[in-house]
């Protein structure tokens, strides 16, 4: 397979939730032209997108619905279960560890670590905040796929360097920080900082 972009992965990403809310209405067709529209793109760029991995619907009856759905969450990898950890037990990491939308997509946060004496062993939505001093070894003994970090900056990348020791393959890197990581492991970051100043430029420039 050629190597697909972040943006067409994206894309997939929100044709899928498309489709299940198109699923959920009883549609069971949906033509290109219909995704492109609430996906703010073309129909000729639908249609490339999934020309990646086969050939899918058919012309002038567009696509099934159920099976579409299927084909993505195959394609995206959501057809199991991902353990997550999450390192940082402040305000972010409170509202992520709540999130009931990681759940049902499969990404299941199956424990919360902090430095802070104060948080450790206070419970969070039914997890019991761990002393990150612990990672490595509860990584070992616990196999995870994907760390979420909260943590400030000053202390990142050393959390980042323990998860990789403790065998994590993906991280989504919240920290305004970039993270130094092994060719084998994939970080993605988030940096609200940079997504409201863009906004700010939008708004600045109309």
């Amino acid at each position: 397979m050629r190597k697909i972009s972040g943006s067409t992965v994206r894309r997939l990403s929100l044709y899928l939730r498309f489709l299940e809310q198109f699923d959920a209405l009883g549609k069971t067709t949906i033509s290109s032209a219909e995704l492109a529209r609430r996906g703010a793109t073309t129909s000729a760029q639908v249609r490339k997108d999934l020309s990646f991995f086969g050939s899918f619907g058919k012309r002038g009856l567009g696509y099934s619905v159920p099976e579409l759905t299927a084909r993505l969450r195959d394609i995206l990898g959501l057809k199991r279960t991902y353990r997550v950890v999450l390192v940082g037990a402040g305000r972010i990491g409170g509202a992520l560890v709540q999130y009931p939308g990681f759940r049902q997509r499969g990404f299941h946060v199956a424990a919360i670590y902090d430095r802070d004496p104060r948080k450790v062993g206070s419970r969070w939505n039914g997890l019991v905040v761990r002393d990150v001093r612990h990672i490595v070894g509860d990584l070992k003994k616990e196999p995870t796929d994907i760390a979420i970090v909260v943590t400030p900056a000053d202390a990142a990348q050393d959390v980042t360097d323990q998860l990789v020791q403790g065998g994590v393959k993906a991280i989504l890197n919240f920290a305004p920080i970039r993270l130094a990581v092994p060719a084998d492991v994939v970080v993605k970051s988030v940096n609200m900082a940079l997504e409201l100043e863009t906004l700010s430029f939008a708004l600045a420039n109309r």
